[in-house]
């Protein structure tokens, strides 16, 4: 369909959305327009559905949208004959208080819930009455992040019936330049590729996809639709050997960097796996296939080991070995022989990867060093409060060390792990029981494979700029990306970006320089007239909503409050649904008066407590 070059295959975390009314025989979607907005990576998405009841008496709708996990809601309204319902975002405890009066009235319904690994579903019912119409408009927003060099934008499309106004654009503006633009789609033929146009010049590109009624038949005979699957596009900027590049709008900057063809660091990792009875069947096949591949692609001076456990805790080898042919050989007949029974002693299995690393002898000098722990359960064995084992490993690794946690699952801990990376200079991540879950092994690990720099430090005068987000960062990894936003002190002069970092071919740190002019840079998004207004600023906010909440989950309690204080006046302020906020949204007097959208948990259950 797009013969663009495509860099490395993709496991991002994506930006995605699956948008469909649910039909009840008279019911007819006339009009479903998505126009997503892509500036700077800050995706600003407006969902319009216009639906008519076509019956001579009333029957309900429901308007459903899936939406990526990272994003948030920022606004939603129902215009039913011409008069608008809001949604109203509230801080959580005072939204529920009026949930929870509604509920006493009848009302029980929530809107928010986890559909997969990647996405939520936002939905909401409403009784059209007799030859009415009504008009739902949702809007959400998300900082796009680079994985694996490029960003995605997965459309999950399913209006389950023919649609007579349907239209997709996705604008993209980036000012750096596009380096590469592809489009994908699992339900594109032949007739409906003649509905879709791309048009590209060197900063912008606009996406058309608007097929008509007979396009979108899967026969001509029939009124069922072809549009059921993925509509995908793909890009990512250019980037020069610099300091990177700021934007300015409004007051607010945002700096990217993301070096270009960095010598990778060596690295020294510890597989830590759970062979315990939890995991046996499929768990253990899958861990098996994808340590195999893993393996493979190794480096040559990588070193590496592995400890598996369940209530024994047992050392491959009792030192790191050189990532030659040979061991690699030997590896991939161990990890073959691997099964799965007994229990599950974390706290020990990850005290022994630390000393293994601390007395490892005849490492590359300039080497980075990490531990990848793979588990589906609760500690059981040895050590099993959560808190001490935590405290345990934070003393241990002391700094030196990065961890990153794969729980396998949901029977999993997800907190206890997504608490004990953080506090350990990593990451944690879910890995889904479905049939790729091997492929989601090997994904994750591609993305930390590549380590190309070292103590990165992005830094600012101080008389120049305040209210920073996070510009400290221990490892950086190829196909990634840094960013830091903050407000501009004197509008009139100048920004000094410096940023340095360690990089693998020298022995000391490196500094680069490079001045912004805030005039001449907030020039350079004047007259767009399909930028959204003050993106940087509501992107300052996103990212520093999101910083905040994730520095409180490895935080002391007292620390925690504080710093969800401030996300919660950030998300009222921006009026965005976060973890820590609601969105009340009001139907006529005459329907159920009150629903409340809720971010969801983690585990996959609704975003709020449903009243029996």
């Amino acid at each position: 369909m797009d013969n663009s070059p495509s860099p490395l295959p993709s496991k991002t975390e994506c930006f995605c959305f699956s948008l469909f009314i649910i039909s009840q025989h008279a019911i007819e979607i006339y009009s479903l327009h998505v126009d997503c907005k892509v500036t700077s990576r800050f995706a600003h998405t407006v969902i319009t559905s216009k639906i008519v009841n076509r019956a001579n008496e009333s029957r309900e709708a429901t308007f459903e949208v899936e939406l990526p996990k990272t994003a948030f809601i920022t606004n939603f309204s129902m215009s039913i004959d011409g008069k608008v319902y809001p949604g109203i975002i509230k801080e959580k405890a005072s939204a529920q208080k009026e949930y929870d009066t509604a509920v006493s009235r009848g009302q029980s319904a929530g809107l928010v819930k986890i559909t997969g690994r990647k996405l939520e579903q936002f939905h909401v019912s409403v009784s059209i009455a007799a030859a009415s119409k009504v008009t739902f408009e949702l809007t959400y927003e998300e900082l796009l992040k680079r994985q694996l060099g490029k960003f995605e934008l997965l459309i999950k499309v399913r209006p389950k019936q023919l649609v007579k106004h349907f239209q997709i654009d996705v604008h993209i503006f980036e000012p750096q330049g596009i380096r590469f633009l592809e489009t994908d789609s699992t339900f594109m033929t032949n007739e409906l590729t003649k509905a879709l146009t791309k048009v590209q010049n060197e900063t912008k590109a606009h996406i058309l996809f608007k097929p008509t009624v007979d396009q979108q038949k899967i026969n001509p005979e029939l009124d069922e639709t072809l549009l059921n699957g993925d509509f995908v596009v793909r890009y990512d900027v250019k980037r020069g050997a610099t300091a990177g590049d700021i934007q300015i709008v409004n007051g607010y900057f945002v700096h990217y960097f993301a070096p270009r063809e960095m010598p990778v660091f060596p690295k020294n990792v510890i597989f830590v796996i759970d062979r315990s009875g939890s995991m046996a069947g499929r768990k253990i096949e899958q861990t098996r296939d994808a340590l195999l591949k893993i393996l493979q692609d190794l480096r040559p001076k990588d070193h590496f080991s592995f400890i598996t456990f369940n209530s024994k805790v047992v050392e491959w080898k009792s030192s790191l070995l050189q990532a030659t042919a040979e061991n690699v050989a030997s590896a991939a007949g161990f990890v073959q022989t691997l099964s799965a029974s007994g229990g599950t002693d974390i706290n020990r299995a990850l005290l022994t990867a630390v000393s293994v690393l601390d007395k490892a002898e005849r490492l590359p000098e300039r080497s980075i060093s990490m531990i990848i722990l793979l588990t589906d359960g609760q500690p059981t064995s040895g050590e099993s409060n959560v808190e001490v084992i935590q405290e345990n490993i934070q003393k241990a690794v002391n700094g030196k060390y990065a961890l990153f946690c794969l729980g396998f699952g949901f029977d999993v801990s997800y907190k206890f792990l997504e608490k004990m990376a953080l506090s350990n200079g990593g990451i944690a991540r879910r890995i889904y029981e479905n049939a790729d879950a091997a492929l989601q092994l090997q994904g994750f690990y591609q993305e930390v494979a590549t380590p190309i720099l070292m103590k990165i430090e992005m830094q600012y005068p101080e008389n120049a700029v305040e209210g920073l987000t996070k510009n400290n960062f221990k490892l950086f990894f190829e196909g990634s990306e840094i960013i830091v936003s903050g407000k501009i002190i004197n509008e009139s002069g100048t920004v000094l970006l410096m940023v340095s970092f360690l990089p693998f071919q020298r022995a000391s740190d490196l500094t680069l320089k490079e001045e912004a002019n805030v005039k001449e840079k907030e020039q350079v998004f004047q007259n767009q007239s399909y930028i959204f207004e003050n993106f940087i600023e509501r992107l300052w906010a996103y990212l520093t909503i999101q910083q905040l909440l994730e520095k409180s989950i490895s935080a002391q309690e007292e620390d925690q409050k504080t710093l969800e204080v401030q996300a919660l006046e950030l998300s009222l302020r921006y009026s965005f649904v976060t973890p820590l906020t609601s969105m009340v949204v009001t139907k006529p007097a005459d329907q159920q008066q009150t629903e409340l959208a809720n971010k969801p948990t983690e585990a996959g259950k609704w975003g709020i407590e449903l009243p029996p």
